[in-house]
This record gives structure tokens, sequence and C-alpha cells, in this order.
């Protein structure tokens, strides 16, 4: 078991010994360390002149990745932010000749304060002021007056939607359509007018308001609810 032994009874050990004060089998009693310690500390004081060995610089294994290193992984990752750890891995050791692997990339990009982040792409035209405009603008209608419109494409290698967005508690109305090709203007206000709005009122005419709350006695919608939405 590892024992520390403290320089003071180091010093004293070697002190005694060399003034002949003791004999070596009564300096090992006293201090209570082994003949083959005592041998290395002698010989430590005699190529070093102290007992203990210091250590200078940074402790540890050095690093493989220098400051230029660093900075050269910087600049790239400030060029090509979407870069992988394996292109950058590739190219530190194509352009500065250094072979690591890419934990290490990973660590060093890391300890200089670059971390990993989700990608958001910005339309470059883009135009706060006209955003705003466009919330001013449709701040005067009220949600049951909104309608919101999707697009997608399909072809052999996408699968259709199953999933669609409608509030907590009620089920979406959907109106869709297939065209081959474009969705030109005409088609679509086509699309508009005979289907979407064919939709909503085909589904507002079926919405039954009970006068009585759902207490009907005598009529065939007894124990219904408020409202009927079986087609929303």
């Amino acid at each position: 078991m590892y024992r520390k032994i403290s320089r003071d009874v180091k010093l004293a050990a070697i002190n005694l010994h060399e003034h002949q004060h003791l004999a070596l089998e009564d300096i090992l009693a006293c201090t209570g360390f082994s003949e083959s310690t005592f041998w290395r500390i002698l010989k430590l004081w005699r190529e070093t002149g102290d007992v203990v060995r210091h250590t200078f610089g940074i402790r540890g294994r050095p690093r493989t990745l220098h400051c230029d290193d660093v900075l050269y992984l910087v600049h790239l990752v400030q060029h090509r932010p979407e870069w992988f750890l394996d292109e950058l891995l590739r190219l530190l050791d194509t352009n500065r000749f250094i072979s690591v692997h890419y934990t290490t990339i990973h660590r060093e990009l890391t300890r200089v304060g670059i971390s990993l982040k989700k990608l958001k792409r910005i339309a470059k035209e883009r135009n706060e002021e006209k955003r705003m405009n466009f919330l001013i603008r449709m701040s005067q209608y009220s949600p049951e007056q909104l309608g919101f419109l999707d697009e997608t494409s399909k072809d052999e290698r996408t699968a259709g939607r199953l999933r669609g967005r409608a509030a907590t508690g009620q089920h979406g109305m959907a109106a869709s359509s297939v065209v081959e090709g474009s969705f030109t203007t005409v088609k679509y206000l086509e699309f508009l007018q005979s289907t979407v709005v064919f939709a909503t009122v085909f589904a507002l005419s079926w919405t039954f308001v009970c006068p009585r709350n759902g207490q009907c006695e005598n009529t065939p919608q007894r124990g219904c609810r408020g409202i009927d939405r079986s087609l929303w």
C-alpha cells in the first residue's frame, strides 16, 4: 500500500546516515520505511540536492493538438458550421499532417467554447417590416375566421403524411387536392372554390345547436350535446 513520507523525515534519515549518528538498521526502524526506499531517497539527494522530485510544467499526457491546430479547427467551423467531425478529422490529417480521433476534435472544440447546435435556415427574402405589417393586418381577424393551407410534393421516395394539427379536443377538417406538375394560380383558385369552401359550408350545415342544452325529451336528438361537430 502506498504511504506518503514527509520531506522532513527523509532529510532526517539522510542527515543521520551521512553524519554517521546511527546505523542504517536503527534509521530504518525510526523512520519506518524500507531499505530500498532509503537508497532511492539517497540517490535522489546526491543527484538533485533534494529528497523530493519536483515536476515542472503541466502534468499529465501532453496534448496532441497545439494552439495553432485548434485555431485551424475553429476557422474551419466558422467557414462551414455544418461539417461533421470525420470531415474535420480528414482536413486536419491532410492539411496539418495530424492524425487524431474525432472525439479529440470534439473535446478541443468544446474547450474553446464551440458547441453543437441545430441549424436554422433564414430565407434571404425575409423582410421584418413586411412581417410586422402582416401581423398587424391579421390581428383584426378572430381565430374562427382564419384558415391555414399547406403544400407538399410526393414522388416514389416519399410517403403520404399521416398526421395533421388541430386544436386540442377537436378534429381537423382537411380539404386536399392532388395535381400533376405545378400548382398554378388557376388550379389554386379552383381548389379554394370547389373544395375548401364547399367542405366548410358542408360541415357548417351539419352543425346542430340544441335549444335545451342537451336536455331534449321528445326529439330525435335526445341526449345530444350542445353542438354536434361529427364532421370536424
